[in-house]
């Protein structure tokens, strides 16, 4: 298939917003020995304060997702990196280890329509969300697919083009781990309670309130990039919430450590949790996230995606125990 944008103008409102890669074989890649300077990254991390958190909210806009009921947790005090782990980061990773990630291994990844590199390759559509291609050559140092390095690759963005896989094996090197879904959401609280996101409630918009990297325009054809990114912004970006976390939502979706689950007995919930068997829980959003399309950059938004996929819009963040 040609590199063409999606027919239709008014996309489904509440579809996933992650392809998966569902013919791949289940082959998954060893995991490194740590480094010898673990923990790596920890310099850079916040100290999240321990207790009874919250996780889901009262107020649910995807309740197919099962964003509710509002549940209560105990966690302990842990470390969170103050930003997504970033190619400077994961490039040391690979450097050191010679770790060679999925996508580089199966040969190509997914990217966005109008994102692929100039001069690429006819690209093959994903069914149902076409804006999704196949690029052949697409890595984590070839984000938008063979020769797009030195505009996609920016030391002090979040990796991306990284699977879950990918992601648990630096997590090992760097003596640390992947957080859970209420460490997470604890995390991106800071400790104001059910907001809807890190800063609080206040929606952001395309006009005027920028306070995180989403899409501002028409999704999928046109972003205005409103908010001075068309696709990733430094990890480090816009303001911390409470906890001096940044990008909690928005910028990249992160993969947690969790198998993706729904809890209902209703059949759409066991059908939907049939389809997604084996998938892994991201939380987050991404820069392609607008209220019209996903709107999953809040706090207790959820979504999951098969272990071995990578995206132009997936990373990670890591935590260690806080002793």
């Amino acid at each position: 298939m040609s590199k063409t944008p999606p027919s239709s103008k008014t996309p489904p409102v509440k579809a996933c917003c992650t392809p998966a890669a569902q013919a791949r074989p289940p082959a998954v890649p060893p995991l490194p020995k740590p480094s010898a300077n673990a923990p790596v990254g920890l310099d850079n991390a916040a100290l999240i304060p321990g207790g009874t958190a919250l996780i889901g909210t009262a107020e649910p806009f995807l309740p197919a997702d099962e964003e509710s009921p509002p549940r209560f947790k105990k966690v302990k005090p842990f470390r969170m990196g103050r930003a997504a782990v970033t190619n400077a980061e994961f490039a040391r990773f690979i450097e050191e280890t010679a770790y060679v990630t999925e996508a580089e291994r199966f040969g190509w990844s997914f990217v966005f329509y109008s994102d692929l590199a100039e001069g690429h390759a006819e690209t093959e559509g994903v069914q149902g969300v076409d804006w999704w291609r196949r690029s052949n050559g697409a890595n984590w140092r070839d984000i938008n697919g063979p020769g797009s390095q030195a505009q996609a690759w920016h030391p002090d963005h979040p990796v991306v083009q990284v699977s879950w896989n990918d992601a648990r094996a630096y997590a090992k090197w760097a003596g640390g781990r992947l957080p859970s879904e209420v460490e997470w959401e604890h995390a991106a609280r800071g400790g104001q309670g059910d907001v809807r996101f890190p800063w609080g409630d206040k929606e952001p918009n395309d006009t005027d309130t920028f306070p995180c990297n989403i899409w501002q325009g028409q999704f999928p054809h046109m972003n205005s990039a409103a908010d001075g990114y068309k696709t990733t912004a430094p990890a480090q970006s816009f303001d911390s919430n409470a906890y001096g976390l940044f990008n909690m939502v928005g910028n990249v979706w992160e993969w947690t450590a969790e198998p993706f689950r729904l809890k209902s007995l209703r059949r759409g919930a066991r059908d939907q949790q049939a389809a997604r068997r084996g998938y892994k829980l991201l939380k987050g959003g991404s820069f392609l996230c607008h209220r019209s399309y996903c709107y999953r950059y809040r706090i207790a938004a959820r979504t999951g995606n098969a272990p071995d996929t990578s995206t132009t819009h997936q990373g990670f963040r890591m935590v260690w125990d806080a002793a």
